[in-house]
C-alpha cells in the first residue's frame, strides 16, 4: 500500500458550516490542503467525504497518517 504524502506536520484548522459537505484530501497532494482538488487521480487514494452536523472550528489531519480521518489525533507527532 502506497504511504500518502505529508501534506504538513499539523492540523489544518477550519470552520465547517452545518448542512455542508466536504472532501478531505487522502493523498496529501492537492494544492487546496485540507481538500481534494483531484490530484490523486491515478493513485490508489480517495477523498473522504466529511458532513458536517454542525457549524463548528474542526482540526483537520494535514499529516494524512491520523486514525481518526479525516481529523487530526495527534499522529503527526511522532512521524519521522
Amino acid at each position: 500500500m502506497a504511504e500518502p504524502t505529508i501534506a504538513q506536520r499539523s492540523p489544518f484548522r477550519f470552520d465547517v458550516i452545518q448542512g455542508k459537505s466536504y472532501w478531505w484530501c487522502a493523498c496529501g497532494r492537492s494544492k487546496n490542503q485540507p481538500f481534494c482538488d483531484g490530484s490523486h487521480k491515478g493513485s490508489e487514494f480517495s477523498p473522504l467525504r466529511y458532513d458536517a452536523t454542525e457549524t463548528r472550528t474542526v482540526f483537520f489531519c494535514g499529516c494524512k497518517h491520523s486514525d481518526r480521518k479525516p481529523f487530526c489525533d495527534g499522529t503527526h507527532s511522532r512521524l519521522s
